[in-house]
């Protein structure tokens, strides 16, 4: 049986992703990850990663759609059986997601349920599916967003999701405790490179000037937490939401 340890991370062809998975094979652990469209960009992490000399494998996976998810574990066995040599894995990591601006009085129901089925709903179920093949004193490791804390106009369908995740994860740790699993939040701020969030020089310039390290986040700074998430150093950490903006609006 394999003995290095195996994270499944969901969107991981670009942006937060893509630097969470080479974060984590920086941390001698190997991954799955997911994408939803992006093929050629996961074949290139995937590339990346085994240059790390870790193993790699990229399934295609649609967060949103909760029906596809027992076929998708189904891939994951084989996976785990063929590629790794073993029936579990260790770490979940629950990133995919899209952003959406959208003021209160103009958020169409369609857009309000995109951001439950990704954010809430798609996160729900996949955990949920992943339990029998998440190894007892594993983690959980779910991405939020600093707009639980702070409110920005526009923000409140996507936001109001991340705060549903937050309070989920403190319930997976406190029912898979038994099993030796935590479960913690991740809670970056602005992050711009590769992802969803709009990026001009406006936007840049207003974040930079609201972060007390004075500059907008790139996924460099986020990956590298992920993966301390997934290290022994972190094991007494469970049930909490760890944010990291830089210090915006403190």
């Amino acid at each position: 049986m394999s003995t290095s340890k195996i994270a499944l991370l969901t969107g991981g062809s670009r942006g937060l992703g893509k630097d969470m998975a080479l974060k984590l094979a920086q941390q001698g652990i190997d991954v799955i990850l997911t994408y939803r469209s992006q093929q050629a960009e996961a074949a290139a992490v995937v590339a990346e990663i085994t240059a790390l000399e870790r193993r790699a494998v990229a399934l295609p996976l649609n967060t949103a759609d909760v029906r596809t998810f027992a076929e998708f574990f189904g891939q994951v066995s084989t996976v785990l059986a063929a590629t790794f040599n073993t029936d579990q894995f260790d770490f979940l990591i629950n990133n995919a997601g899209t952003s959406l601006t959208a003021p209160i009085a103009e958020n169409t129901e369609a857009q309000f349920d995109e951001m439950l089925n990704i954010h809430f709903k798609g996160v729900y179920f996949l955990t949920q599916k992943a339990l029998p093949l998440l190894r007892n004193g594993g983690r959980i490791i779910n991405i939020s967003s600093g707009t639980t804390r702070v409110a920005f106009a526009g923000s409140s369908a996507y936001a109001s999701m991340k705060g549903a995740v937050e309070v989920f994860t403190r319930y997976l740790a406190l029912e898979l405790g038994s099993r030796g699993i935590a479960a913690n939040v991740v809670a970056p701020g602005a992050v711009f490179g590769g992802g969803a969030m709009l990026d001009t020089p406006e936007i840049r310039a207003y974040v930079a000037q609201i972060t007390a390290l004075g500059r907008v986040a790139e996924p460099d700074d986020i990956g590298g937490l992920v993966a301390f998430l997934c290290t022994d150093a972190a094991r007494w950490l469970n049930g909490q939401r760890l944010e990291a903006t830089g210090g915006m609006m403190l």
